[in-house]
């Protein structure tokens, strides 16, 4: 298995990616999987119609998202509080679909979905950011605005039209500059459509919301929770908010325009505080809920990583933040120079870690340096290797007939050796008792007494990273916002 850098790094990211690349897929909102699947449902007390070819894509499609995501999360207490809060939106939205389901996914990517036959998905780290009725209420009503404004069949029509475009640029024109422009052309005019369609979503959302009984300004202060932690996870990932706003092509509005148009069409509805917007009830629902990377993936906590299934641990070098995935780890550093993977293949029956180890799993890289050492009380290797850009130490513990696998890359000329000694020197084999006791972060309501303030409520959560930012942006609050006594808050915790 040779694997080209920074290839290996980007490929989870392909993984979820990869759902937006047929042309029948689903309508996804807040995150970049964007798709197009026509179809509609019986409507209560038709007979359904035989299952057709939309149908069965339409539950090929279900089953890609649960796998892409992690499979169903199931939460009684969320998902009765969800299937609610559709109830009351459906009823507003002119009966285009008889019913309407909803998934939870067991991710925490902060997304939502929906299929053009009334099924909805929203992921766990989206439930966990809402802070109260309102807020979740406008995610589902957006979806569900989608749904009913048919946008998954004009995007096909759109994508059709495209794909043509494309066609006759790559076979007719003949020309690269004339033919680049023409496709640039296309793809702008593909964009600017999504950007309508999300903005139409939005404007079928607030509707949607008031007539339902819902504070309109729901969606204008889940879409601030939105941008915060855009900012949050891009400031974590070394990489400005600036930048993703830079790309031109981007399928969803800047967030600043979506809180501006959906604020405006609050205001042609109520003035503010008027509807539902029940803090109570939704924070008595997720309590409990489970936040962060699935255990049985893993957990990574800051610097350390815990796998109670494989009952391995390591921690990575200072300055490093770890992200758990269902078949690796990643982790950059601070100043974005050094990138780590984690990960595991299974040894061909006549092969030894030493060889497998000198047939080099990086295309592109020689690797040189083999030693035998120890990891864990398990046999392992270490070695050091040299791209075009960057400076590569790789170690790897073998376990019966599996290779687990690290490479730290740095970029340049420095050498990763200490980094990597140190990763080497923290890795170790879970007891059972250990492996057992490793359990998942959870989201925590408590209560804020006098005096407390967002510093000392952070101290809840003494393993995330920044957490006076998380605290503010769990829930809701601007960086000197003061704490109200009685009222209850979320926390992260075991």
């Amino acid at each position: 298995m040779r694997e080209a850098w920074p290839t290996w790094f980007a490929r989870r990211e392909r993984r979820l990616a990869a759902l937006a690349l047929p042309a029948l897929l689903l309508a996804g909102c807040l995150g970049d999987q964007t798709s197009l699947l026509p179809g509609n449902a019986a409507h209560d007390g038709e007979i359904a119609p035989p299952i057709t070819t939309v149908q069965r894509a339409a539950d090929q499609e279900h089953q890609r998202l649960l796998a892409a995501f992690g499979g169903e999360y199931r939460a009684p207490r969320v998902r009765a509080a969800l299937d609610d809060i559709v109830k009351r939106l459906a009823r507003t939205s002119g009966g285009q679909i008889g019913a309407y389901e909803i998934t939870i996914l067991n991710s925490p990517a902060v997304n939502a979905f929906a299929l053009p036959n009334g099924r909805l998905y929203v992921t766990r780290g989206l439930l966990a950011l809402a802070n109260d009725t309102s807020e979740i209420a406008s995610v589902l009503a957006h979806e569900i605005g989608h749904v009913t404004a048919q946008h998954a069949v004009q995007r096909a029509e759109k994508e059709a039209e495209s794909a043509l475009v494309s066609q006759v640029a790559s076979q007719v024109l003949k020309n690269p500059t004339q033919g680049a422009a023409v496709l640039a052309g296309s793809k702008l005019s593909l964009a600017r459509f999504s950007r309508q369609q999300e903005f139409e979503a939005d404007r079928i959302s607030v509707t949607s919301l008031a007539r339902a009984g819902y504070d309109p300004y729901g969606a204008s202060r889940f879409l601030t929770t939105l941008g915060r932690n855009t900012a949050f996870r891009a400031a974590g990932q070394n990489q400005s908010a600036e930048d993703k706003r830079l790309d031109m092509l981007a399928t969803h509005p800047q967030t600043p325009e979506r809180i501006a148009a959906v604020t405006t069409a609050a205001r042609q509805i109520a003035a503010p505080g008027l509807g539902e917007h029940d803090a109570g009830s939704w924070l008595g629902a997720i309590e409990g809920l489970a936040y962060g990377e699935d255990p049985r993936d893993g957990v990574a906590r800051g610097r350390r990583y815990v796998n109670s299934t494989l009952r391995i641990a390591f921690t990575a070098p200072e300055g490093f933040s770890l992200e758990a995935a269902q078949d690796m780890v990643i982790g950059v550093s601070a100043n974005g120079a050094q990138a780590l993977r984690f990960d595991s293949v299974k040894l061909k029956p006549d092969q030894t870690l030493e060889s497998y180890v000198a047939a080099g799993w990086i295309e592109g890289v020689a690797t040189t340096g083999i030693e035998k050492t120890e990891m864990g009380g398990q046999p392992a290797v270490t070695a050091h290797g040299k791209g075009t850009d960057w400076m590569f130490r790789l170690a790897a513990v073998q376990f019966g007939d599996r290779v687990y696998r690290f490479i730290l890359a740095a970029r340049g000329s420095s050498d990763p050796e200490r980094q990597m000694r140190s990763i080497v020197d923290s890795f170790r084999t879970l007891t059972p008792a250990e492996a057992q006791a490793a359990r998942p972060l959870r989201i925590r309501i408590v209560g804020a007494n006098p005096g407390d303030t967002v510093a000392s409520m952070a101290e809840h959560m003494p393993e995330q990273d920044r957490p006076v930012e998380l605290f503010q942006l769990l829930n809701g609050l601007d960086r000197d916002a003061a704490l109200t006594p009685g009222r209850r808050y979320k926390v992260i915790g075991e």
